[in-house]
């Protein structure tokens, strides 16, 4: 049987699902293929009709949640007209994908921040689409005057994806709940208007 045939059935997610709360409560090196059946409420042989090992789960979960990650991501960067409209669209679903779903936006943030990434080259391709579409809201921007031309794009590109996973891994962290979602229009501006004032950039001049 094909692992393609395998992954179209109710398990498949199930497991994947449970992976994840595994991995998030207690670390994906400290988890078990074993916790992870306990979880979805299957035996532990089940597992490997589906997944090669604890390693492979993590792989497909990225695989994935990205597909369905970055469509949403563009619904909403389309729907609007403005480069200033299409960030803030962005950020408040990248924020609000987050929120939706905590455990992985542990497992993520995890994952991104080891040396030596399990998923490495599921995260280089979900870091290179994400900056395909920053890189297309600053074309938008550069086209309608509202972003300068002499920008190092690559700088753009790291410090947005920087600014919204610091704010998530902020809320992640907090000792008080609050709405994640609140801050998409703040961070936007933020980083579309910078922290200078007019007078200052009058005084430059």
């Amino acid at each position: 049987m094909t692992r393609e045939s395998n992954t179209g059935g109710d398990k498949y997610h199930r497991i994947l699902n449970a992976a994840v709360r595994v991995f998030a409560r207690q670390g994906f090196f400290q988890s078990t293929v074993s916790q992870v059946a306990r979880e979805a409420g299957v035996a532990d042989g089940t597992i490997y009709l589906y997944f090669k090992n604890k390693e492979d789960i993590l792989v497909q979960f990225f695989s994935y949640r990205a597909r369905q990650v970055f469509d949403d991501f563009k619904i909403a960067v389309d729907r609007a007209e403005s480069a200033f409209g299409k960030l803030k669209c962005l950020i408040d679903r990248h924020l609000a994908t987050f929120q939706e779903d905590r455990h992985m936006a542990v497992v993520y943030l995890s994952e991104i921040h080891q040396i030596s990434r399990v998923a490495e080259p599921q995260i280089r391709a979900m870091s290179q689409r994400y900056a395909d579409i920053v890189a297309s809201i600053v074309e938008c921007g550069q086209q309608e005057g509202s972003i300068r031309e002499n920008l190092n794009l690559g700088l753009v590109k790291r410090m947005i994806i920087g600014a919204v996973d610091e704010v998530i891994s902020t809320w992640l962290h907090a000792e008080n709940e609050y709405d994640l979602t609140s801050l998409a229009d703040p961070l936007a501006d933020l980083l579309m208007h910078g922290i200078g004032s007019a007078a200052f950039g009058h005084a430059r001049r």
